[in-house]
């Protein structure tokens, strides 16, 4: 693992990638972009995960998150495991096209390693970048939600379901996220917290995908 993306604070957010071997386009499939979504429901509900933004793309998921326990690596690691592990059975128990093609390419990412007996979902590392300012995590969740717009999926990153970009301009989405218009929690310090701007400067985004995205596809 690089020096500069190791967890030295576990209490503090940060933005982390899940990249899927081989950049194989899993989440191209709904019924998997939406076990993501239920798998950081039940985190969020139960785990002490705290999620500012997110999004889903055919093949990574970007995540900016903060553990309430101050354990985000255990959070983390937890997270990765238990969608590898459903995603992985739903592969094979249901029809999927691809599916003989995805197992070997999942059994292959086995053999550089002793970690996973039979198969790996996701490659290793989560290239984990602390939020040390509020400039930092508004730069982390523009990047978040211009990923759809990127990728000519969109024109307007709050048309994209699988983000967060809704949650910040319209107030709603699949998942319930701490808003940055809020305090970031000092989970050490309950009477500290970094200060934020308001989330109304984000309404810059759409402007911004306007300008740049493609047409929505019909």
């Amino acid at each position: 693992m690089k020096e500069g993306y190791i967890i030295r604070d576990q209490s503090k957010p940060h933005f982390i990638t899940a990249t899927v071997v081989d950049w194989i386009d899993i989440f191209s499939r709904q019924t998997y972009r939406d076990m993501i979504i239920d798998c950081l429901d039940f985190c969020i509900t139960n785990k002490g995960m705290l999620l500012y933004g997110y999004v889903i793309m055919s093949n990574h998921v970007h995540l900016i998150i903060q553990s309430q326990e101050g354990k985000l690596s255990d959070l983390i690691r937890d997270f990765k495991k238990y969608t590898a592990v459903t995603i992985l059975k739903k592969i094979q128990t249901v029809p999927e096209s691809r599916r003989e093609w995805m197992l070997e390419r999942f059994k292959l990412a086995t053999q550089s390693h002793n970690r996973n007996k039979n198969y790996q979902f996701w490659r290793y590392g989560n290239h984990a970048e602390e939020i040390y300012s509020q400039k930092f995590m508004w730069s982390k969740l523009d990047y978040i939600h211009l990923n759809p717009v990127r990728s000519r999926i969109v024109c307007k990153a709050s048309n994209y379901l699988y983000s967060s970009a809704s949650n910040y301009v319209h107030d709603y989405g699949l998942l319930v996220i701490q808003k940055v218009e809020n305090p970031i929690i000092n989970v050490h310090k309950k009477d500290s917290f970094y200060k934020s701007i308001s989330w109304s400067n984000y309404l810059k985004v759409e402007r911004l995908c306007v300008a740049i995205g493609s047409k929505e596809p019909v």
